[in-house]
């Protein structure tokens, strides 16, 4: 199986991603050490900075803790009006006595989890999250294991979870990616839910807080989602504001200040906003690429998306932004209507602007027979002579693969 590269077959394509950031948006630049910026709808890469270096996530890792309450929310294994026990450890670790945010719930109590919820999202409670976390799994250890088996399902794959506070651990680590695609997985699986991360203030044993999001405050179209901080990772924030309809996702984290995390995710917002425009290239369902299949009743397959494949550029560009289809081919049939079986890839300058998997648009059967032997006759004499090519260039596989952007 070879990695292959195809050109992308509607005509205008080439066109509509000929651009690229002019001067003044390609020197944008942000104080925070990690950060990215991703239209949610499309999945573009507005901004980013160390977007794949490892830090500590601090009260930010509360975000998987409550993708497990929400998923188990959403299947019924719970209901708002389940009821969880404070038990003596949520108290001592997660109280207020243990130096962090807490909703301030009393040991021994048991409190619904639509109060939870609140505490959890709203307050940054560390003891409703330990509350969740062993009333859901026994032990924090053994929730964190739900945690990093989540985050695996829902594609996190350089993050690490250890417990459900976000509480400093060794190798409790995540990157500014991962912490975006978790933050869009949230509010595109759970739209009602989430709706909880916009509430600015909550009241639990006569403590009214506010919510910790300082992006709230702020007339950028705010609504969600989650600060942190530890001393060995300094100052974070995922979030989210709407504007116009188009919704953007933030994360930056090692700000020295409070003040420093605000301002900083406000610039970065107000200038996605500002800067982009979108050029959608494709429909929902409209072939992207054909990409051939081996020993199927068909000699290919289109290859489609299922939403529109939209790309924010920098308005008043002018130079080319690269765009290819990989996929690991040439697929095997029998092939499902359906089934992922490649990217889009659409890169501007050292930034992957989107990264978008592609469906089968059609299902292919197996081939007959002698249609399987014509196709392994052909993909055999392919290869000598890809290997010959390859030896007297001195090309290597993955050099041919990426060498033909549309």
């Amino acid at each position: 199986m070879r990695r292959t590269v195809l050109s992308l077959l509607a005509a205008g394509v080439a066109t509509a991603l000929a651009l690229a950031a002019p001067a003044w948006a390609q020197s944008f630049q942000t104080a925070a050490p990690h950060a990215i910026l991703i239209d949610a709808d499309s999945g573009s890469v507005l901004f980013e900075k160390a977007a794949d270096e490892r830090f500590s996530p601090a009260s930010m890792a509360k975000l998987m803790t409550t993708d497990i309450v929400f998923e188990a929310l959403k299947s019924g294994r719970l209901s708002m009006d389940t009821e969880f026990t404070v038990t003596e450890d949520a108290w001592k670790r997660g109280g207020a006595g243990g130096g962090g945010s807490s909703m301030f719930a009393q040991v021994n109590s048991r409190i619904k989890m639509s109060d939870l919820l609140r505490g959890l999202i709203v307050q940054s409670g560390n003891d409703a999250a330990i509350t969740i976390a062993e009333n859901m799994a026994g032990t924090e250890e053994s929730f964190a294991g739900l945690m990093n088996q989540r985050a695996k399902e829902i594609g996190l794959t350089n993050s690490t979870f250890r417990n459900a506070t976000g509480y400093s651990a060794p190798d409790q680590k995540v990157t500014a990616r991962d912490m975006a695609r978790l933050a869009i997985h949230l509010i595109d699986t759970y739209p009602d839910l989430y709706k909880i991360f916009s509430e600015r203030e909550f009241t639990w044993n006569k403590i009214r807080q506010q919510n910790r999001n300082p992006l709230l405050t702020l007339d950028i179209g705010a609504d969600g989602l989650k600060t942190g901080f530890l001393e060995e990772s300094g100052y974070a924030l995922t979030g989210s504001a709407v504007q116009n309809g188009q919704r953007l996702v933030l994360v930056v984290s090692g700000l020295k200040t409070a003040r420093d995390r605000a301002s900083e995710s406000r610039k970065l917002m107000e200038w996605g906003f500002r800067a982009f425009e979108p050029r959608q290239v494709f429909a929902p369902g409209e072939t992207v690429a054909e990409a051939s299949v081996y020993g199927g009743d068909a000699g290919s397959v289109p290859l489609v998306a299922k939403k529109p494949v939209r790309v924010l550029l920098p308005r008043g560009a002018s130079d080319k932004v690269s765009a290819k289809v990989v996929y690991q081919g040439p697929l095997v049939a029998p092939i499902t209507e359906g089934q992922q079986v490649g990217v889009l890839r659409v890169q501007r300058g050292d930034t992957v602007a989107l990264d978008l998997p592609l469906y089968a648009g059609a299902s292919v059967g197996q081939g007959t027979l002698s249609q399987r032997a014509m196709d392994a006759a052909l993909e055999f004499g392919t290869g000598l002579m890809r290997k010959a090519f390859d030896k007297a260039s001195g090309a290597k596989p993955e050099d041919r693969a990426a060498a033909n952007p549309s």
